[in-house]
């Protein structure tokens, strides 16, 4: 039902901006605008959701061969103490615990293309013990609000942008996402757990949170003691020893359970092509919605208006620059990366709007394209308090952000 009113309302307002401008303005190219734009959006939707077939055929067969392996069912009995109190409504030693731990370690190294597959498959075995197949459940959505808060340990994909862009430092920005990040997951478990009364001051509860922030802790120290060569061979390093050494344990698993590893794999690939077609309309739906709503120019009008009242309320408006680059993430991560390019390439790479941007692009994840993808790949139509939980987590994230900004990068550049 909130989609339903988002998705509705994103119309309504481009619809009405792009009429002010034509009226006012006299913008003739405004609506035509709009038209390629929904096209476009169109042809993006089914092109993206097309090319998952092959990563999700990939990984949903190696996860296939983890389940049957045992491997799944071993880290399930490693986060269960944990997770057994996140997720009350998940069965002691179900394989969906395994699967939500696998995607998010997987996000937490910056393996997108990694992560969503093995998120789709968690997702998945959430819905089987769903008793009513079109609303979330609580554990859907205690997973979804952690998962689009996007814990990040090392961002790869921001720092190659950075180099890229010609960054003197393309690693500068990885202590801020680190912290950034860990406060949109920490808002994003505590309002879940406050709608759903889940006691976070349980001792196990405690104890994981806290070895986490003394993990999150030891990182920040141990890559801030490296130079920036160092730090970026080292963090591309541990994500490609990440990913292969889950794919042979599970291989060898496999093999001292006398699985038949192709066949497994080829069990599991077949699911994916499934799960690809499913996510074509919800995908196409959200994207012309968010495509229209930033060529009307309500976007921009939008950052114009926080901009005057930051400087009534006396603040500093540098901020405001990199601000389309949050507004942007929660709804498209490729748009919110090409805000990100946008603001190096106009305000400069290692300027604050330029460092901020891409801060703000690793704080948290694609809430509204993650959800749609999510929810729809499942078949859930009421997605019940989903989407306020996530909007209360990526604000925490891009608060976070502007304040750590400025506390490691001042008024540079």
């Amino acid at each position: 039902m909130v989609l339903n009113y988002i998705w509705i309302g994103f119309f309504l307002i481009a619809f009405l901006t792009a009429l002010a401008k034509l009226i006012f303005w006299g913008d003739m190219a405004v609506f035509p605008a709009m038209i390629d734009s929904l096209f476009e959006m169109a042809q993006l939707g089914a092109t993206l959701s097309l090319g998952y077939i092959g990563l999700m055929a990939l990984w949903l067969g190696i996860m296939k061969i983890g389940e049957q392996g045992g491997a799944i069912a071993a880290l399930t009995r490693l986060v269960q103490p944990f997770f057994g109190r996140l997720f009350p409504e998940i069965p002691k030693g179900h394989p969906a615990m395994g699967s939500m731990m696998m995607n998010f370690s997987a996000n937490m190294l910056g393996l997108d293309n990694a992560a969503t597959p093995l998120g789709l498959k968690a997702m998945g075995q959430l819905q089987e013990l769903n008793p009513e197949k079109d609303r979330a459940t609580n554990a859907q959505i205690m997973f979804l609000v952690l998962n689009t808060s996007g814990l990040t340990l090392i961002p790869i994909s921001i720092i190659t942008l950075r180099a890229l862009n010609g960054a003197a430092n393309p690693t500068d920005i990885f202590v801020p996402i680190l912290i950034a990040t860990y406060f949109a997951s920490l808002a994003g478990l505590i309002a879940v757990a406050l709608v759903q009364k889940i006691n976070l001051l349980h001792p196990v509860v405690l104890a994981y949170l806290g070895g986490t922030t003394a993990l999150v802790v030891g990182i920040i120290v141990y890559f801030r003691s490296l130079d920036q060569s160092a730090m970026e061979s080292q963090s591309r390093l541990v994500a490609a020893l990440f990913i292969f050494s889950l794919i042979t344990g599970f291989l060898v698993l496999g093999i001292i359970r006398k699985v038949n590893i192709y066949d497994a794999f080829i069990e599991g690939a077949k699911d994916g092509f499934g799960v690809a077609i499913r996510i074509i309309p919800y995908l196409v739906a959200m994207l012309v919605a968010i495509g229209v709503f930033r060529t009307s120019g309500a976007m921009g009008a939008t950052l114009e208006g926080i901009g005057w009242l930051v400087a009534k309320l006396g603040f500093d408006t540098q901020f405001i620059d990199a601000l389309p680059t949050a507004m942007m993430k929660p709804l498209s991560g490729g748009g919110a990366r090409g805000m990100a390019v946008e603001a190096m390439q106009h305000h400069g790479v290692d300027s604050f709007v330029g460092r901020l941007a891409c801060t703000f692009q690793g704080s948290t994840e694609t809430t509204f394209y993650t959800l749609a993808v999510y929810f729809g790949a499942v078949g859930v139509r009421n997605t019940r308090y989903t989407v306020v939980c996530g909007l209360l987590a990526d604000m925490a994230g891009f608060a976070a952000a502007i304040a750590v900004a400025y506390l490691f990068f001042g008024r540079a550049g």
